[in-house]
């Protein structure tokens, strides 16, 4: 029987069933496999991918929806991967063509590498800011922090939601409700009894990654990733606004090196809402 042709393989839903195919496609590409943050995408997001007639994954992609349901202000993208075998071939553009199809007016944003943006470019998506990923082993200063910080509580969530709603310009509950079960960390900052920040440790692939990490100003967010940096034995790895170059200087110096700069895409909107003064870090690059 011949081998269908890759234009007439179905574009279909992608569910938790499908975690280790979407983790074997990752290892095929170079990526990590990360099912724990598959697991988290899956289930907050939407996945959609093309099942290869040899098995596994020809091509997959997560969507991740913001606002109201059925109705969402924003849209991210992520984890967009095509198999090594069937590369170059136009699979990528065609699910992404389906996605952006699906989401009609919803405004999408996506953080791209540079193999990646073109592709995005020739779409329509244009470059809004970048993003520096950076990992490393943390090392504390021995000046005290000046910004008390302390473990969330299941009584903070609220105020975190409120905090979070306000800085990303969007309600972003239905990913943030699943935090304190995803991540190994969830700690607040605060002041006269009032949340100023936030920040999450969760698990991957030998690191922590610290994100999202939410905060009134850079001193809070350099003591937010200390607090974290100190309950853990893993090297840390963030993925931080190039904007905000004075808390990745002070990263380098205690111990993160760079590892990739990733651009900042949207579509359908000049640029993402929010306050970016007080957005130093997405939960994750594929969310958003």
């Amino acid at each position: 029987m011949p081998t269908p042709s890759l234009a007439t393989l179905p574009i279909r839903r992608l569910t938790l069933r499908d975690l280790t195919a979407c983790a074997d496609l990752s290892e095929n590409r170079g990526w990590q496999r990360e099912e724990h943050k598959w697991g988290l995408l899956l289930t907050a997001g939407q996945g959609y991918g093309i099942d290869d007639p040899e098995g596994g994954l020809v091509a997959a992609c997560v969507v991740t929806e913001y606002g109201p349901e059925g109705r969402p202000d924003l849209g991210a993208l992520g984890m967009v991967l095509v198999a090594e075998r069937h590369a170059r071939r136009g699979v990528g553009r065609r699910l992404l063509r389906h996605i952006m199809s699906a989401a009609r007016t919803t405004p999408l944003t996506l953080h791209a590498t540079p193999m990646g943006r073109p592709l995005y470019e020739e779409l329509g998506f244009k470059v809004v800011g970048q993003a520096d990923m950076l990992m490393g082993d943390f090392v504390p200063s021995r000046a005290p922090e000046r910004t008390p910080t302390r473990a969330a509580t299941a009584e903070d969530l609220p105020a975190i939601l409120r905090l979070d709603a306000e800085v990303f310009g969007i309600d972003r509950t239905p990913l943030l409700a699943r935090l304190p079960a995803f991540a190994d960390q969830l700690r607040v900052a605060e002041e006269s009894g009032r949340i100023t920040g936030y920040a999450a440790a969760w698990p991957n692939m030998g690191t922590h990654v610290v994100g999202p990490l939410i905060a009134r100003d850079t001193e809070t967010a350099k003591a937010l990733v200390t607090s974290l940096a100190a309950h853990t034995g893993r090297p840390l790895r963030t993925d931080i606004d190039t904007r905000h170059d004075e808390l990745r200087t002070w990263l380098k110096e205690r111990g993160l090196a760079p590892v990739a700069v990733n651009a900042v895409m949207t579509c359908g909107t000049p640029d993402l809402p929010g306050d970016w003064t007080r957005r130093f870090a997405p939960l994750t690059v594929a969310a958003g």
